[in-house]
């Protein structure tokens, strides 16, 4: 069955652009596009999606309604993925959207709705209750800490750097060794190391160690 999709952006031209390209993939079937917060909530339950595809700013307010529709639909449909996607880095956007758990969350740049297959295996991806982090947002915040005095990220190797950017994507073991083209077992290895390096506790949980990658950086550029 195809994956029903909610889209929410104050932007018609932008709402009926990804309509189109999403209407390309026999994953997805678009069941809904609304243009603010109070449209996103009432056709959530009207249409009961699997996934909302949402900007983080929109009407009424601009600010972060993106993130406070991902939290209320937390609490309303557990099971209900939301992908944000927002015009620029934001550290502080993204550790609001995992305050509460990464499972079915993605953080995404509006650049990728450009690249349809990104965008549908973020969706998918959400839907089966797994999360994504945009890579540029990844690649930002692990520039920022190493130009960052005393940061502990200049303790880590470049290929512990590129597990954790990895890592941050929501990858699990198996999927970042066959990205990085090296053992399992060495990715278990590399991943202790960068976690007792950045004093993190070890979490085995794949969402977990998304959120404690994304807010330990994010709390750090800050």
């Amino acid at each position: 069955m195809a994956i029903r999709l909610l889209l929410a952006d104050d932007s018609y031209l932008v709402r009926e652009g990804v309509s189109r390209l999403l209407d390309g993939s026999s994953e997805i079937e678009v069941v809904a596009a609304v243009e603010d917060l109070p449209g996103l909530l009432e056709a959530a339950a009207i249409h009961a999606p699997d996934v909302v595809l949402t900007d983080v700013r929109m009407p009424p307010e601009y600010a972060d309604e993106g993130i406070r529709a991902a939290a209320q639909l937390r609490e309303d449909f557990p099971q209900l993925g939301v992908v944000v996607l927002s015009q620029y880095v934001d550290a502080g956007l993204a550790v609001a959207l995992f305050e509460h758990g990464s499972a079915g969350r993605a953080y995404l740049l509006k650049d990728r709705l450009a690249d349809i297959d990104e965008l549908v295996s973020a969706i998918r991806a959400v839907a089966d209750g797994g999360s994504v982090v945009d890579s540029v947002v990844v690649e930002t915040l692990v520039a920022a800490q190493m130009r960052a005095a005393n940061s502990p990220l200049a303790d880590l190797t470049s290929r512990e750097r590129e597990v954790l950017a990895e890592m941050a994507k929501g990858k699990n073991n198996a999927a970042i060794a066959a990205a990085m083209g090296i053992a399992e077992r060495s990715i278990e290895k590399y991943i202790h190391t960068i976690f007792v390096k950045l004093g993190l506790a070890w979490e085995a949980d794949t969402h977990r160690r998304v959120k404690a990658v994304v807010l330990y950086l994010a709390d750090q550029e800050a």
